[in-house]
């Protein structure tokens, strides 16, 4: 028999235990439970590290008690437990650090904006918390199976929302293309949150320069702040300068 192995990450100690000893009377599954994100990470890495996989990650959306109000965070680190870590953050950590685990939102309320940013951030599944245990069971399997499983009510909404989402990134992606290559490189230090002076120094360029290059790029983006500008950034895909790379080319040659 193969076995399933499902990690229930909630902050809520007895829902999470009692989900999980409900789990744990399928003949097939194999379940732990963990009450944070940083020890959710912890539990993956310590199975991958025993030799042993977890399958799937069932998570609290209100998992430390906050609601993201934009798109969640590209990582999360497992040391830092005192920070709190909100359940869609969580699924995208997970997808970057353990892309081949599943996991599924479990929900208090339907909320089409947070499902479609789980599913963005790389869930498979937004279930309600007060779903049958038959309906959490087949969203499990089903999820093994690259299946993607989300409430009939929710389905008009979540589309209507990543509809609109790649509308914004479309338009983003159309203003980031109106840079000039260089003015490009000063976007993606401003994303990597550089000020003028390390931004000069990075591209061997005099503050004022780089001053002109920052305001014609607010100015072809349409937005008037640094922050702004870095949001628009992100929503088009333009990832940070590596700070790691001290090597930049100037006039021709590489310095």
């Amino acid at each position: 028999m193969v076995r399933i192995r499902v990690l229930v990450v909630d902050d809520h100690r007895i829902f999470a235990e009692s989900l999980a000893a409900a789990l744990a009377a399928e003949p097939d599954v194999d379940v732990s439970a963990a009450g944070s994100g940083p020890a959710a990470l912890r539990c993956l890495e310590r199975a991958a590290g025993e030799g042993r996989r977890l399958d799937v990650l069932l998570i609290d959306a209100d998992l430390g008690g906050t609601v993201p109000a934009a798109r969640p965070a590209v990582a999360v680190r497992a040391g830092d437990e005192d920070g709190l870590v909100d359940g869609i953050s969580l699924v995208c950590g997970v997808r970057t650090a353990h892309p081949n685990v599943r996991t599924v939102v479990l929900a208090e309320r339907d909320d089409p904006r947070r499902a479609a940013l789980a599913l963005q951030a790389g869930a498979s599944g937004w279930v309600a918390k007060d779903c049958s245990l038959s309906r959490l069971l087949a969203v499990v399997r089903g999820v093994l199976r690259d299946e993607t499983h989300l409430p009939p009510a929710l389905l008009t909404g979540v589309l209507r929302e990543l509809t609109a989402a790649r509308k914004h990134r479309t338009e983003s992606e159309r203003l980031v293309e109106s840079l000039t290559p260089r003015e490009r490189e000063v976007l993606r230090c401003m994303v990597a949150g550089l000020g003028r002076k390390a931004v000069a120094e990075r591209l061997y360029l005099s503050p004022h320069t780089v001053r002109t290059h920052m305001q014609n790029v607010l100015g072809k983006l349409g937005v008037h702040s640094t922050l702004a500008a870095v949001a628009l950034a992100r929503r088009a895909g333009v990832g940070p300068a590596d700070l790691a790379v001290d090597v930049v080319e100037r006039g021709g040659q590489l310095a």
